[in-house]
């Protein structure tokens, strides 16, 4: 690979990541508008690897009290805010392990389609929209329940399908159920550590079996790249949302997935 093409691979990665835009749409658009020969599986375990260590810098503190509170959870002290908030996430995340591990290669073979995430894009954006016109100040992502835990989780399996974007379906799912916008992007946030740590393992251990030389220094560039650009976007998304809200993404998703049709119909 030349460093243009890591460069945009990893900011495209680091960014599409936690903005709700859908990274394989992002992905799918580049080689269409490139001739770049596919970067290989180690790269890819790098830029997931890249983004999962600045969602942890970035929620170090809180992560740091949700692990020591949920330990003392498990021998037998009563659950504080933070202990039911590792809770949660850990729940959520169990119905995106069962059914990605369940469909992983129907998901790969069958559904990769642009057409398809060019539907989710515009059906999951519109309804993303829809959420945040009828969200009110509500509640933060310590003031979720049970409930709340399961739906949002149920919700992020729809990920799963081409076009509709993790970090969007868990907002949107988390502003249906009354949660304010940025305490539902920090709770999605939060549930994209469990669901990177996955994937990536499941991207080592295909990995192994990857016979290929390994490029350290574009490896090496490749997650410090998509590293910082991850944070940045954490940072600067939660300050945008907080002032504008959702509505640039959902026409943005709209106008995307309507170039795609143009693209492949």
């Amino acid at each position: 690979m030349d460093w243009l093409q890591v460069a945009v691979l990893s900011i495209v990665q680091g960014l599409t990541e936690f903005l709700p835009v859908s990274s394989s749409a992002h992905l799918i658009l580049v080689p269409v508008l490139t001739d770049w020969t596919d970067q290989g599986l180690a790269f890819d375990v790098a830029l997931h690897l890249g983004s999962l260590a600045a969602v942890v810098l970035y929620f170090r503190h809180e992560l740091a009290r949700m692990i020591v509170s949920w330990t003392g959870s498990l021998r037998g002290g009563t659950p504080d805010r933070d202990a039911r908030l590792a809770w949660w996430v850990l729940l959520a995340t169990i119905p995106v392990s069962v059914v990605g591990f369940a469909s992983r290669d129907a998901i790969e073979v069958g559904m990769r389609s642009p057409l398809i995430i060019a539907g989710g894009l515009i059906g999951f954006g519109v309804l993303l929209g829809v959420a945040d016109w009828r969200r009110r100040n509500g509640r933060s992502e310590y003031q979720l329940t049970l409930k709340d835990a399961v739906l949002i989780g149920l919700a992020q399996a729809l990920a799963l399908i081409p076009g509709t974007s993790r970090s969007g379906i868990t907002i949107t799912a988390a502003l249906l159920l009354g949660m304010s916008r940025e305490g539902a992007a920090r709770f999605s946030f939060l549930l994209s550590i469990p669901v990177i740590v996955l994937a990536s393992a499941l991207e080592i251990v295909g990995l192994a079996s990857e016979p290929r030389a390994v490029e350290w220094s574009t490896l090496v560039v490749g997650t410090l790249l998509s590293g910082i650009s991850a944070y940045l976007c954490i940072h600067y998304f939660l300050v945008f949302i907080r002032r504008v809200g959702m509505q640039p993404f959902v026409a943005y998703r709209i106008v995307l997935g309507l170039w795609l049709l143009w693209l492949f119909w």
